[in-house]
């Protein structure tokens, strides 16, 4: 099994966390919640309104997130749907956990005093320049304040 942290659409209550959820595409258990320890910019870009971790690191903000632990076919469902490894990359963070509800695997969150994880998390380093420029959010919600209407797949 491996962690992963997800910041976007794919948390609970966002467009595509049906696909978290299908154990068709693999399974993926809930662990808790956390945020990245370095700071990123968060930003909603492009005609579909995508979220985006520009892989910056000291700029930005610590992006909130949840924490699941998922399987090797689950992963490879991630990489395919994030289109990895061009549009996002996938690479090791520092997560600070916030909440942790894992079971099982409680004792190895506890088990770093300080209470951080490595997990995998999809972020980018191939953007365009003028996203740096975009409004940079610690979390994202495709139906808050911004007004940005996330575009689902099988509308475009």
């Amino acid at each position: 099994m491996a962690r992963v942290f997800v910041y976007g659409t794919l948390k609970k209550g966002q467009p595509n966390y049906k696909h978290m959820i299908n154990t068709a595409k693999g399974l993926a258990k809930f662990q808790g919640r956390g945020h990245t320890v370095e700071k990123y910019p968060l930003v909603i870009a492009g005609k579909y309104n995508i979220p985006y971790m520009l892989n910056i690191p000291g700029t930005g903000h610590h992006i909130a997130g949840e924490i699941y632990s998922v399987d090797e076919q689950m992963l490879q469902f991630l990489d395919e749907f994030e289109g990895c490894p061009d549009m996002y990359q996938r690479t090791l963070m520092r997560i600070q956990v916030v909440e942790w509800e894992g079971k099982g695997g409680a004792g190895e969150a506890r088990a770093a005093a300080d209470g951080v994880l490595e997990c995998f998390v999809y972020s980018t380093a191939t953007f365009p320049p003028e996203w740096v420029g975009l409004p940079y959010y610690d979390s994202y919600d495709s139906s808050g304040k911004h007004g940005l209407s996330y575009v689902l797949r099988e509308s475009r």
